[in-house]
């Protein structure tokens, strides 16, 4: 007899990317920040008083809402505050997806979203992208939830946010944006998420990308007020921790540092595509901190992912017949880059 639910023995869990430590590496599979987070975060931990950890944390978030609210132009009622995006994704499959709902997303996309419209027991949707990697509009009755990732991964390309909007404003279920990389790229969903004739639409970030903040689990979406109350009434108690409400809430206070590090990133992009593309690779245009790559024949994605994993340098590799002939290449400093070129 089993005691666990049959649509868990059934689902095939998410499989994160490999994460090596050893000296002499180069690590860029996965989209991690090269450069470290402002140092107001190392002032906030040794400013952080340990003795006050007795103490439940702040269950509503208010001081890292206020800041975020600010940032993007809205009320703190338009704001969620979660244990990374993954935890507000799970949270979307519960508050917006009804029993034997759908959940909706493009394929390839983020691999998560399968696994934890899997753990709802919700029916999934998928809807291919088209053969340059480009996002077709879903039809308005597609389902209950879609979630639109701008820009993509693992393929790198974005979506003018106007199509987005536009989308939402037909929708008949919820538009989740998914912008954890919306920070390296020319535009947003932001504007439209947090206008007063938006019903249906919420934006997502993370933290772990462009605030160079993996290590800490904190992510926040931006929305409707009745869509953020619902998520409120769902979430676990105290779902952030004290340490990551404080680490967060310093790095956000700090645009400008997260900026002059995503232009450099951008920099490296630019210069590494480049000299890619002159050696006969094929790279999609990227508005990430990552290039989705193919490379010259007679080579195959496959074998040149062994190749350089061997040499201790990780990049990414999704085998199938969509992904299969691609890398994911975290872009790292232009030191780990050159490393890359090398090698190659």
């Amino acid at each position: 007899m089993s005691y666990i639910c049959k649509h868990v023995e059934a689902l095939d869990g998410y499989t994160p990317g490999e994460q090596p430590h050893f000296e002499g590496m180069v690590k860029l599979n996965t989209n991690e920040n090269p450069y470290p987070p402002t140092p107001r975060v190392g002032e906030a931990l040794a400013a952080f008083d340990w003795r006050t950890l007795r103490l439940y944390p702040d269950p509503n978030f208010m001081r890292a809402r206020e800041v975020i609210a600010k940032n993007n132009g809205c009320s703190v009622d338009n704001v969620f505050v979660g244990n990374g995006s993954d935890e507000i994704l799970a949270l979307f499959t519960r508050a917006f997806v009804e029993v034997n709902g759908t959940i909706g997303f493009f394929h390839p996309t983020y691999s998560l979203y399968s696994v934890l419209a899997a753990i709802r027991d919700a029916q999934v949707k998928t809807l291919p992208l088209n053969d340059d990697f480009t996002c077709p509009t879903p039809p308005a009755d597609f389902a209950d939830l879609f979630v639109w990732t701008n820009p993509n991964a693992p393929t790198s390309r974005m979506v003018d946010p106007e199509v987005i909007a536009t989308f939402a404003k037909t929708f008949q279920g919820v538009v989740l944006v998914d912008e954890a990389y919306a920070d390296f790229a020319p535009a947003n969903c932001m504007a439209y998420a947090v206008s007063p004739e938006n019903t249906n639409m919420l934006v997502m970030r993370t933290l772990s990308k462009s605030f160079s903040l993996a290590g800490v689990r904190f992510g926040y979406c931006v929305g409707p007020k009745p869509l953020i109350d619902a998520l409120y009434k769902i979430k676990d108690s105290y779902n952030m921790d004290a340490l990551a409400q404080c680490i967060g809430t310093a790095a956000l206070e700090d645009l400008s540092y997260m900026q002059a590090n995503v232009k450099k990133i951008q920099a490296t992009r630019e210069r590494v595509t480049h000299m890619l593309e002159t050696r006969g690779w094929t790279i999609l245009p990227s508005a990430t901190n990552f290039l989705f790559a193919k490379p010259p024949a007679p080579m195959e994605a496959a074998e040149m992912f062994a190749a350089l994993r061997e040499k201790h340098l990780y990049v990414r590799y999704f085998p199938g017949p969509t992904t299969g002939q691609w890398l994911r290449i975290t872009i790292g400093t232009d030191e780990q880059m050159d490393q890359l070129l090398q090698h190659l």
